[in-house]
């Protein structure tokens, strides 16, 4: 044999090296078509298949899917809001061990009605828990504490959030959402600031003008515009209003809010005063009214800033003084909250109490999150097209003459053709402007 191979190997070394190539490229070939031959073999006898097997924690996962749904349930309130209680004892038990699924299911528990969806997450998250004793008997501690106090009958903490008023305000406010937001990043101001001070004011005039509310606002669901001694749907005076646009213009001013801001209010004409009352009194496109407020809040804030106090984290101060005025704006140690009093049933609030109400309730939270930054400094300086993009959302709906509620004379007074409707829904689409901040 050893001879035969010896007699093998030198005749392959006396071959020319074309001839040993072409050898070696045949025997290539030929393994390959056999190794995918064989491949194909295997495969039709089913040797590659994988028939799957039974999960180890099948029992686990169907029990998950066993647990009722309240689809048919015939709970009551109360017992729906018991069962809630229930599940989020559970979720803060849950926290204390795997904080990352606790925060995942609370948050996932805020985009469905069902608690025991809840529950299916929770029991989802326990499959892999192999040590349940510490995890039990906190929950079983929780259940108990939570037995021992009954449901009661209150639905919200917040006394003035109980009423016809705020469902209806929350319905209006979401229909601008998109024009608050886009008034918000001009102005570099948090959304739900602005939202806060547009709370204050219209749950003021809902309660000022109930005979309105019961008739036209409650019903169909739009803010009020004012458009006598202040303006728009947040009751921005005048001389508010102007000295907003010269606090804009003005680098020595305290309040000044930087160059990017300098012609976020450029005017289109000459006539200041009459575009600046259409601005506010438009009954169509609310974006001029959240930009001042913007603006004011802005502005405020950099006065208490430059002053040595920052204010930026107390929005109830903040909420105060857009109520009170630039006037009344004196930086100082420990601001207290306030401004005008508006009673709402039987209780009396404060303006800036109202705003704080909102603002940490969490209402609308999903439209308005609360942000990192509650005021931006820096962004990109606005274009011509820029300022045109916003001067385009004012609308040509019709506005009561300016002043006439100065005139004695009811012949002033326009005929009913002229009114303009201030309970209209046909709220134009917001134009954004294309810049980004920095």
């Amino acid at each position: 044999m050893v001879k035969k191979l010896s007699i093998a190997w030198h005749l392959w070394c006396l071959r020319p090296w074309w001839r040993k190539t072409l050898n070696i490229v045949t025997v290539i070939f030929a393994l390959a078509g056999a190794a995918i031959i064989g491949a194909w073999g295997l495969y039709q006898l089913g040797v590659t298949n994988n028939g799957g097997a039974v999960d180890k924690n099948y029992r686990s996962l169907m029990a998950v899917s066993e647990i009722d749904d309240l689809k048919n349930s015939k709970l009551t309130a109360e017992e729906l809001d018991n069962e809630w209680a229930l599940q989020y004892g559970r979720v803060a038990a849950l926290a204390r061990f795997y904080p990352v699924n606790a925060r995942l299911i609370l948050a996932a528990s805020q985009h469905c009605d069902n608690p025991k969806m809840v529950e299916r997450m929770m029991a989802a998250a326990s499959i892999y828990i192999d040590d349940k004793k510490e995890l039990n008997r906190l929950e079983q501690r929780i259940t108990q504490l939570l037995s021992e106090v009954p449901q009661q009958s209150s639905k919200n903490a917040i006394p003035w959030m109980t009423g016809p008023e705020w469902p209806a305000l929350k319905a209006a406010i979401i229909r601008d959402s998109a024009l608050i937001r886009e008034a918000g990043r001009l102005s570099g101001v948090e959304p739900r600031l602005i939202v806060g001070c547009l709370v204050g004011e219209q749950i003021r005039l809902f309660n000022s003008k109930r005979e309105m509310f019961k008739k036209y606002l409650g019903p169909v669901k739009v803010l009020s515009v004012q458009s006598q001694f202040s303006y728009g749907v947040n009751g921005i005076k005048d001389f508010t209003a102007k000295a907003v646009e010269d606090h804009l213009k003005d680098p020595t001013s305290e309040y000044y809010m930087g160059p990017a801001y300098e012609h976020l209010l450029d005017f289109e004409t000459n006539d200041h005063v009459t575009e600046r009352y259409n601005r506010l009194v438009d009954y169509r496109n609310h974006l001029y009214s959240y930009l001042y407020t913007g603006c004011i809040l802005h502005q405020t804030m950099l006065q208490w800033r430059r002053a040595g106090y920052d204010i930026s984290d107390r929005p109830d101060v903040l909420f105060t003084l857009f109520n009170v005025g630039f006037s009344q704006s004196v930086p100082k140690p420990n601001p207290v909250p306030g401004g005008s009093h508006i009673n709402v049933g039987d209780q009396t609030y404060t303006f800036g109490a109202l705003g704080f109400d909102f603002y940490y309730s969490g209402e609308l939270a999903d439209i308005f999150p609360f942000e990192r930054e509650r005021f931006v400094s820096k962004q990109k300086k606005l274009t011509a097209n820029d300022v045109q993009r916003i001067q385009d959302n004012m609308s040509d709906c019709k506005r009561p003459e300016r002043g006439l509620e100065y005139k004695k004379d009811s012949t002033a007074q326009p005929t009913e053709t002229e009114k303009p409707d201030p309970f209209g829904v046909d709220h134009e689409t917001v134009r954004p402007v294309d810049h980004t901040a920095q």
